[in-house]
C-alpha cells in the first residue's frame, strides 16, 4: 500500500476510495496501468472491437473518406483477441459462421488466424 500511495502520490483513503469505486478518471487509470505493468486500457479497445453495435460497423460502412468524423477501425484485433476466438472455434463451443456474424470478423481473416494457427501446431 505504501508503494501504491507514493507512486500515486495519494493517501490510503482515496486509494480504498479508488478500490470501492465503479468508475476511474482516464488519467489515474494510465497511471495504475504503469504502477502495475499491466495495459488496462487494451481490455477496454477488446471490448470496442469484440461487441461493437452492428449499427455502428454499418453506418462507419457509409462514411465517406471526406467526412471529419473519426471512426473505430474494426480491422485491428490483438492476439488477445485471436486467442479467444480461436478457442471458441477449437473447442466447438462457436462456428466459423457463428464467430463471423456476431463479431464482423471477415471470412477471410478467419481464415488467415486458422491457417496460422495450424502452421503454429504442425511446424
Amino acid at each position: 500500500m505504501e508503494r501504491i500511495c507514493n507512486f500515486l502520490n495519494k493517501d490510503d483513503e482515496f486509494i480504498e476510495n479508488v478500490y470501492k469505486s465503479k468508475s476511474i478518471d482516464a488519467e489515474l487509470l494510465l497511471r495504475w496501468s504503469k504502477l502495475l505493468e499491466y495495459d488496462f486500457f487494451r481490455l477496454y479497445s477488446s471490448h470496442l472491437i469484440l461487441y461493437a453495435p452492428p449499427s455502428a460497423v454499418k453506418k462507419n460502412q457509409d462514411q465517406k473518406k471526406s467526412d471529419k468524423i473519426p471512426y473505430f477501425r474494426k480491422n485491428i484485433y490483438t492476439q488477445e483477441i485471436k486467442d479467444f476466438i480461436m478457442k471458441r472455434i477449437l473447442s466447438g463451443e462457436m462456428t466459423y459462421g457463428e464467430v463471423i456474424k456476431e463479431y464482423s470478423i471477415p471470412k477471410s481473416t478467419l481464415h488467415r488466424w486458422l491457417q496460422k494457427n495450424n502452421d503454429n501446431t504442425n511446424g
